[in-house]
């Protein structure tokens, strides 16, 4: 039976260290048959990256706006070939047996999602180094995830055909895209949770990425989320101080962890010796 095509989608503005080292985990992946889009976001240009991986299939599209990440998203999906797609923010790191163990996953569903291990680094010759690490498991209740989403959209994978009915990605829905994307999903197709943490989610306490980020646009996007989908009053609260709440906590669940702690150099890293 021929293996069929996944279609890796990763949005991209002015990161290419961390854009190097994820393309440097795709190369590492025991599955193979994948195309890797990249919607770079009128940033600096990526081609001296991509061109470190030249056994990878890569397809740059290059926009020629700034028009932020879900955008982004959208116009590499218009491009995908793939049976599957597989989401990846252009700082997060997939572990090599992943996308083989989501395929297995997915069999019986529509979209999976698996665990992820949040890690915070520093940069030491272009290298991100880890200072810390930290499980991100959750159990799968679609009831409770009205209240608080534990779907990370770095490594999921869906079949091709949810867009057909879901439509693109919510442009209006900035900051919530993915918990936006998870709540039209559940609500029609079959989603389900692998309880393995495959991915490595950069969440860098000096700033930097859009995981860090709090203000009155969060609070604007939230309101948003919660009219489109009738989810009530929703906190803002710092994304660790939430994790700590009963209701959270309650929903914490055992996973497999995959990371050895070591760093995934890109080729273009120079490490002194």
């Amino acid at each position: 039976m021929e293996q069929p095509l996944v279609s890796v989608i990763i949005p991209t503005y002015n990161r290419p260290v961390q854009l190097g080292e994820l393309l440097e985990s795709l190369t590492r992946q025991t599955y193979k048959k994948l195309e890797i889009i990249i919607a770079n976001d009128a940033g600096e240009p990526v081609d001296e990256v991509v061109a470190l991986y030249p056994e990878l299939r890569v397809k740059v599209i290059h926009l020629p706006e700034n028009r932020k990440h879900v955008h982004a998203r959208n116009a590499a999906l218009a491009q995908a070939a793939g049976e599957y797609i597989l989401l990846c923010d252009d700082d997060d790191l997939l572990l090599p047996i992943h996308i083989e163990r989501m395929l297995a996953a997915i069999a019986d569903y529509d979209l999976v999602y698996s665990d992820v291990e949040i890690f915070d680094y520093e940069l030491v010759d272009g290298i991100r180094r880890p200072l810390s690490r930290r499980v991100f498991a959750y159990e799968h209740d679609p009831a409770e995830m009205r209240k608080f989403s534990t779907f990370v959209p770095s490594g999921c994978l869906y079949r091709r055909s949810l867009h057909d009915t879901l439509g693109p990605f919510d442009e209006a829905m900035n900051h919530y895209w993915d918990w936006d994307f998870y709540l039209r999903a559940v609500e029609k197709f079959r989603v389900a949770r692998v309880p393995s943490a495959g991915v490595l989610y950069a969440f860098s306490q000096q700033g930097g990425n859009i995981s860090g980020a709090q203000g009155d646009s969060h609070r604007r996007h939230l309101d948003l989320l919660s009219q489109k989908h009738g989810l009530g009053s929703l906190p803002t609260k710092n994304f660790f101080v939430l994790l700590e709440e009963p209701d959270v906590k309650k929903r914490e669940a055992a996973t497999e962890v995959l990371w050895d702690g070591q760093p995934i150099p890109s080729r273009g890293a120079q490490p002194r010796p």
